[in-house]
């Protein structure tokens, strides 16, 4: 039997195998995400019943990436994937998720109101809300507010190990093959959980007696499922390496801690990084405070806001694999960066200009469809670049590393968006009140820094010829 037929009968050769194996990778970060902004439109119910200011809630929004930035957990990490491999990782990430997730609920449920947890965590990391307190406590933040960062913090370790495991999973099933296009799916997949969240976490919460600590509730037994998700998807992982062998070529040229040298020393690599971070700190931490300003904006109530920014998942899901096929088949993977950076702006700019002067719910549905597509363009046309700068035994590594940089904003802005808000509306306490102009125009900077970035890189691409504007699949 030759190299080419024993390759050929590999379960990723099976499109139902391969795809089966992205359904379950996916159904994990699904559930991961729904729990991720589980209580992003709860903003107005947290400030009520368990009394948590913007600048509380922003410190919470920020801790989930607190453990990943400054104690280096992704870069560990992205070490244990490299060395320990996928299925071990996703199992690990999926019970590290859960366990967080099941403190945060503890934190808003009504068990932690009057127990010793809570007087503990009353005299826990009082420190003064200045500019040198990087962490996500601070004296005067409620102690729901303060266990509920704790157990995202945790969750957030989970959350992003199992990112990059994905991310290194579908290169594992589908290198050569529709790689952009199952990275689209599985992240189309994943935006469902938000679009569920938006929509599902306040009517649940609504239920007589309202209650903020339903919904999360939910979110912590649908990540266990997620876990269960890993675990059969470990299986199939585990007969497919059998099947590769010694053709598995990271099994012939080991990962090294070494190696990691030859990624920070790359400029491209850079290049993708920073576009990866401005990217992201521009929409997930939008995420955390969209309703509240479509409420604020449109005197909505949590559920109609949520209608409205029901678009944004939904859209980006529906876009992405279609974005996903044609970089697979024409490539122009750094142009479409060039051109969601673009749209990026144009959305947060008409947040904050457009939108308060007209109160218009066409604006807000425009600014938002605008954003879900600009969002469909980054798992579409980066994520897939990666394999093409690295050797693929660092790729796991490389991974822990962009989603290291992410970490940083993602921590950075919502502490960052919630003090805005806080300092651009003093003596504002009603939670619908609020004026988001100026975080707005923080958020529309992001994208002019990210297209200036995009830009760099279409030129370095060009000069070094590393293929981000080729086609992914092989003839």
């Amino acid at each position: 039997m030759t190299n080419t037929n024993k390759i050929q009968q590999t379960l990723r050769d099976s499109k139902a195998a391969r795809w089966g194996a992205l359904v379950l990778l996916a159904s994990a970060m699904f559930f991961g995400y729904i729990f991720m902004d589980i209580l992003s439109p709860l903003q107005e119910l947290l400030q009520i019943q368990r009394e948590w200011d913007p600048a509380a809630y922003g410190r919470y929004a920020g801790s989930e990436t607190f453990l990943n930035v400054f104690v280096f957990f992704l870069i560990f990490a992205g070490i244990i994937l490299d060395k320990m491999g996928v299925r071990f990782t996703a199992i690990l990430s999926g019970s590290v998720m859960f366990l967080g997730a099941a403190v945060n609920y503890y934190a808003v449920s009504d068990a932690f109101v009057g127990s010793s947890a809570e007087t503990f965590m009353n005299n826990f990391m009082n420190l003064p809300l200045s500019w040198w307190n990087i962490t996500p406590f601070f004296d005067g933040m409620p102690a729901s507010a303060k266990m509920s960062a704790i157990g995202f913090m945790f969750f957030g370790c989970g959350v992003e190990m199992a990112g990059i495991t994905v991310s290194r999973g579908i290169v594992k099933w589908f290198k050569g093959k529709e790689m952009a296009l199952a990275m689209g799916v599985e992240m189309a997949i994943a935006r469902i959980g938000v679009a569920v969240v938006v929509l599902g976490s306040p009517v649940l919460a609504s239920i007589d007696p309202v209650s903020v600590s339903r919904p999360v509730a939910v979110a912590v037994l649908l990540l266990l499922i997620g876990l269960i998700s890993f675990i059969c998807y470990a299986f199939m992982d585990k007969k497919l390496e059998k099947q590769l062998g010694e053709n598995d070529e990271e099994k012939d040229d080991p990962f090294k801690v070494s190696d990691l040298g030859k990624i920070f020393s790359s400029k491209v690599f850079w290049l993708v990084a920073l576009l990866c971070v401005l990217y992201y700190s521009a929409i997930f931490p939008f995420q955390k405070y969209a309703i509240n300003m479509l409420q604020c904006n449109l005197s909505f109530s949590a559920e109609q806001a949520g209608w409205i920014f029901f678009v944004f998942p939904l859209g980006a899901a529906a876009i992405t694999p279609f974005l996903g096929n044609f970089l697979d088949k024409k490539g122009k993977g750094a142009t479409m960066l060039i051109l969601g950076a673009v749209l990026m702006i144009v959305c947060h700019l008409s947040f904050a200009l457009l939108l308060p002067a007209t109160q218009s719910v066409l604006v807000a549905y425009l600014g938002i469809v605008l954003l879900g597509i600009s969002f469909s363009l980054v798992p579409a046309a980066l994520w897939p670049s990666v394999p093409k700068l690295v050797d693929s035994r660092l790729l796991g590594s490389a991974y822990a590393v962009i989603f290291w940089i992410q970490n940083i904003g993602l921590y950075a802005f919502p502490m960052i968006i919630g003090s805005v808000i806080q300092s651009s509306n003093p003596g504002v306490t009603n939670p619908l009140e609020y004026n988001y102009t100026v975080p707005m125009l923080v958020f529309a900077s992001l994208g002019v820094f990210a297209l200036i970035l995009g830009f760099m890189l279409k030129a370095e691409d060009k000069k070094k010829g590393y293929g981000l504007e080729l086609p992914n699949i092989k003839e």
